[in-house]
């Protein structure tokens, strides 16, 4: 049994697309740390994705936790072309491509960029290592796409229907595998 404690990075402000791009986290609410950091277990390793905004929040984190290596397949969304750029600007540039990305995620990607199925198989790559690593628990600082990668899987839903769950930062998901069963416990759970 493995329990994948999901956190999603501390705020961007970003206003634009934000996947592969590294942005800084804004770490400044120390107290929702802390409330976050006491919910989690004590002795648990700590994973980020290889993005500053991951790694950031999983040091703040941590705390005297060990830190397992950051991983590049807990990255975000991969959105090509569209990263940096607005929701609206990418609409009006590709409005029937981005229509089909959101409204029908599978093989749907962006120019240059992945997926959804491409960044799922890829989460779960990582996912999956951790889950054969025998961890009972690990703490897994990622972003919202990752997070809701795992909790499409979890709860065996289309990726359409997932897309609708919010994943604040700073939220906790939780998640544990057993076997071939997934438990799904808190979503989106702010301490």
């Amino acid at each position: 049994m493995t329990t994948l404690w999901l956190i999603r990075h501390g705020p961007t402000h970003e206003t634009a697309f934000t996947g592969w791009r590294d942005v800084p986290a804004d770490l400044s609410d120390t107290a929702a740390l802390a409330r976050l950091s006491a919910r989690l277990p004590e002795g648990a390793p700590v994973i980020a994705s290889t993005l500053t905004r991951a790694r950031q929040t999983a040091a703040a984190l941590a705390g005297p936790r060990p830190r397992l290596p950051d991983d590049p397949d807990l990255r975000e969304f991969h959105f090509g072309a569209w990263d940096g750029l607005g929701w609206a600007e990418v609409a009006d540039r590709w409005p029937d491509l981005s229509r089909r990305y959101w409204e029908d995620p599978g093989d749907t990607a962006p120019p240059g960029g992945e997926s959804w199925h491409e960044a799922e198989a890829r989460v779960s790559r990582a996912v999956d290592r951790l889950i054969a690593s025998a961890l009972t628990d690990v703490i897994v600082v990622a972003h919202f796409g990752a997070i809701l990668t795992q909790l499409r899987r979890a709860r065996r839903v289309s990726a359409a229907q997932v897309l609708a769950q919010p994943i604040a930062p700073l939220s906790l998901t939780r998640l544990t595998r057993t076997g071939a069963s997934w438990q799904v416990g808190e979503v989106n759970h702010h301490p």
